[in-house]
């Protein structure tokens, strides 16, 4: 099973961004995912999760009301939609994958098993 994600730029405060996260091989509908961001400087955070039927997701506190996760089974395909970007958004976003059919979401980075390559996000002021 491989991640990719896609999607990032370089956008103005205010303006919105979409990424996405493809997996190939596995069985996508049985994963968790979540989405991460690292800024300069900082340790990795969470941002977001999803369960494995969409039905369930939970967001970090400082994206809540603005990102929107989301995904597409059929097409193996998890989003992040990015509203309101503000500056202190700016980070290498990374999509993760997580295998244990854990019933409630997890924001942890030790959880994830599988992670794909980020995708820069810079937001300027």
């Amino acid at each position: 099973v491989q991640l990719q994600a896609s999607g990032g730029g370089l956008v103005q405060a205010g303006g919105s961004l979409r990424l996405s996260c493809v997996a190939s091989g596995g069985t996508f509908n049985t994963y968790n995912m979540g989405w991460f961001r690292q800024a300069p400087g900082k340790e990795r955070e969470f941002v977001a999760t999803i369960s494995r039927s969409g039905g369930t997701t939970y967001y970090a506190d400082s994206v809540k009301g603005r990102f929107a996760i989301s995904r597409d089974n059929a097409k193996n395909m998890s989003y992040l939609q990015m509203n309101s970007l503000k500056p202190e958004d700016t980070a290498v976003y990374s999509c993760a994958a997580d295998f244990n059919p854990r019933k409630i979401l997890s924001k942890m980075l030790v959880d994830y098993d599988l992670w794909g390559q980020g995708t820069q996000v810079t937001v300027s002021s």
